[in-house]
């Protein structure tokens, strides 16, 4: 590790180190690890966490176009269909990161449009019904009133769609 402050990296056979740890904890998500370290030469004390690096995921759209997985795009359109409903942000943020999840750990790392789709709406029927008939008359693209009182009815119905 190189130190930031004095740029110490070691001797050059790598036998010496630049910096030791003095502390290793999990960050509050435990999605990383916090290490407070000190330079050997300079004394310096300073902080780096280290975090897995996930795969990329990209999204096969309907039209054959490929693109990088943007957890983005999932948390906007959740937030319009969830627009003057009482759900709190922080719980449409832990939606998205458990679709992402579910992604990373089930799929390869091409994953169809509709499969993030449909893993949304299931998560987002549980939360909330409004939002979720929202979404899905945007997501399934509703042609006329038909299709949208359809899904009403089989949301009252209890049957998953």
């Amino acid at each position: 590790m190189k130190c930031p402050g004095c740029g110490y990296t070691g001797s050059a056979n790598q036998a010496e180190k630049a910096t030791r740890v003095l502390d290793s904890r999990l960050t509050e998500d435990r999605e990383a690890v916090r290490r407070r370290r000190v330079c050997l030469r300079c004394g310096l004390r300073f902080t780096t966490y280290e975090r897995a690096e996930p795969k990329p995921l990209t999204v096969i759209k309907k039209d054959g176009r490929r693109e990088p997985f943007d957890r983005e795009k999932v948390l906007n359109g959740l937030i319009k269909a969830c627009e003057k409903r009482p759900i709190p942000f922080t719980e449409l943020q832990q939606l998205v990161n458990r679709v992402e999840q579910t992604l990373r750990q089930s799929a390869g790392r091409q994953v169809p449009s509709g499969q993030i789709g449909e893993l949304v709406m299931a998560e987002l029927r549980q939360l909330d019904e409004v939002a979720y008939v929202r979404f899905a008359s945007v997501y399934r693209a509703f042609g006329d009133a038909r299709g949208f009182v359809q899904e009403v009815e089989t949301l009252k119905r209890g049957e998953a769609s």
